[in-house]
């Protein structure tokens, strides 16, 4: 399966989208005063899904990627710790 297929299958639940949804919305009357309706709420949604979400996700990926590396690399090292002396 491709990358862009698999992201593709990464949807929000309703919940989240509704919980996202009162975040925008609180978002825009706390820092800008304004009202934002459903519709406006729902486009940023999507824009975000779509645009940020694989940016984010790319960016988690990597992170994971390199911790893992770090912990292998302690692997390795403490491997090597238990290695005895041979006569």
């Amino acid at each position: 399966m491709k990358k862009k297929e698999i992201l593709q299958q990464i949807k929000l639940s309703n919940s989240q989208k509704e919980k996202l949804n009162a975040e925008i919305k609180a978002f825009y009357l706390d820092e800008r005063g304004e009202e934002i309706g459903i519709i406006e709420q729902m486009q940023l949604l999507e824009l975000f899904e779509r645009k940020m979400a694989p940016i984010i996700y790319n960016k988690a990926l990597d992170d994971a990627k390199s911790w893992f590396s770090r912990m292998m690399d302690n692997l390795d090292s403490d491997y090597y710790t238990l290695y005895r002396e041979e006569d």
